[in-house]
């Protein structure tokens, strides 16, 4: 879901990878790379098919390369992030809640262009029964 919120964005456009895996091309910056963290899990409802809540940590990074204007891209592609997400915290209905969790900005200067990223982790709640754990309710 965060891939489909987040495709479009002014910014990165659709230069969005659900992966945690990617490896970052010049041509395809600035660019989103989406992964999931951790999650853990509860049960809030006792009985034969408890109901659990899950918190599901989202990393989204964002990635640009230039040589000037490297402060304002990255808060740039933070905020378009931040709100696109705070639009739909359910994501559509499947969470009961989703929220930036922390933001960490890096700067690698090797290269003729320097490298900048930042990280942001949601956490996104939602619930499902253990004997269906992928279907939120």
């Amino acid at each position: 879901y965060f891939g489909t919120t987040l495709n479009g964005l002014t910014t990165t456009g659709s230069n969005v990878y659900e992966s945690r895996v990617y490896t970052l091309q010049e041509d395809t910056l600035p660019s989103l790379v989406i992964y999931t963290k951790s999650e853990t899990s509860e049960p809030i409802v006792i009985g034969t098919d408890r109901v659990m809540s899950r918190e599901l940590s989202v990393v989204v990074e964002g990635y640009c390369k230039a040589t000037s204007n490297f402060d304002d891209t990255i808060d740039t592609i933070s905020k378009e992030v931040e709100e696109a997400i705070s639009a739909d915290r359910t994501l559509g209905g499947l969470a009961k809640d989703t929220y930036l969790e922390s933001t960490e900005i890096e700067f690698n200067a090797e290269g003729e262009k320097p490298l900048g990223y930042v990280s942001m982790t949601f956490l996104t709640n939602y619930y499902v029964k253990e004997k269906n754990p992928d279907v939120a309710l």
